[in-house]
């Protein structure tokens, strides 16, 4: 009996999650018309404590994606717009001498909030690029050996265009690394587009968005997310899955254990966004490519040929044998 409860309870959570998270995504969408999928995968990486990196070309929504995910949330955000002039320090925070108490204090810098915009990121350098690399895996800012941590929850939303366009900076495999998925949010379909134009200036604004949940509430659907079931072999199939990455002939660099860890955060919080309290195999591999093709490094005979990370993983996907159920 008490196992049958628990199951039951787990699955009323499940349920309530999955009921929170679309209400989440039908608001943001109400400004993101079209893109159900790219919201989706943002919001998975909000509920799974991972970072997000968006790479499109200019105009396509990439700044408004994050900017609805912060007005959707009663939570404090900054923006951060990368610039070359920009310092480490214009992100991390200072310390300052103050002469009134004759020792140093430390000034918050924007990434001091729950929802972090990095605008343009490749524009900076690589020196004020890495300022972010602490703050994305430890959640905490260390200055003159004085840690900071900073709220909860904390999500970095990058924005960046094709490395190949005039005046950026690609960002190192290190950083890379660090976010949880890469994503694009593409142009939008015909109809969709429509609805955009019809609806400019009078229709839906960003700041104008309703707040639909609070950081408490996200917070405890986070925690929620760390509980859904795995089973064993789900895990070798993750495992199996990033391993096969480093020992491709295209490429260079495979999947670290780190990225056995997103694929996991984010699998969960797929299967608790489908009302599950459980992960299916087919969560892992919807998420793949996502979550593992950013950090992987193709060899030069593969660029050549053009073939690409996530030509790579379909391959690995379509001839790894996916777990049944028992």
């Amino acid at each position: 009996m008490t196992q049958y409860t628990y199951q039951d309870n787990n699955q009323q959570l499940a349920a309530q999650f999955a009921q929170r998270f679309q209400v989440l995504a039908q608001n943001i969408e109400r400004i993101i018309r079209g893109k159900r999928e790219a919201i989706e995968l943002a919001l998975t990486c909000l509920f799974a404590e991972g970072h997000l990196l968006i790479e499109d070309v200019p105009g396509t929504g990439k700044t408004t994606l994050a900017r609805s995910i912060a007005a959707s949330v009663d939570a404090e955000w900054r923006r951060i717009q990368f610039t070359p002039d920009l310092l480490p320090s214009d992100i991390t925070g200072v310390s300052i001498f103050n002469q009134a108490h004759q020792k140093f204090e430390f000034h918050h810098g924007p990434v001091f909030a729950n929802i972090v915009l990095a605008d343009e990121i490749n524009r900076a350098s690589p020196k004020t690029q890495s300022a972010l690399l602490e703050v994305m895996e430890e959640r905490q800012v260390t200055v003159d050996a004085e840690p900071h941590p900073v709220p909860r929850p904390f999500l970095v939303v990058a924005t960046q265009n094709p490395v190949d366009m005039d005046g950026t900076y690609p960002l190192p495999e290190a950083q890379l690394d660090r976010f949880l998925m890469q994503i694009s949010v593409g142009y939008p379909d015909h109809l969709s587009e429509v609805e955009v134009l019809k609806g400019m200036p009078t229709g839906p604004q960003v700041d104008r968005l309703p707040v639909v949940a609070r950081a408490s509430d996200v917070a405890a659907m986070i925690d929620f997310a760390t509980r859904i079931h795995v089973a064993d072999p789900v895990y070798d199939y993750i495992v199996a899955l990033c391993a096969a990455t480093r020992t491709s002939p295209h490429l260079r660099l495979g999947a670290s254990p780190r990225g056995s860890l997103a694929l996991l955060r984010a699998a969960r919080v797929k299967a608790a966004a489908a009302g599950r309290h459980y992960v299916v195999p087919e969560d892992v591999k919807t998420l793949a490519v996502p979550v593992i093709a950013h950090r992987l490094i193709l060899t030069p005979e593969a660029e050549l040929r053009e073939i690409g990370a996530g030509d790579v993983l379909g391959e690995i996907l379509t001839g790894m044998p996916v777990p049944q159920a028992a």
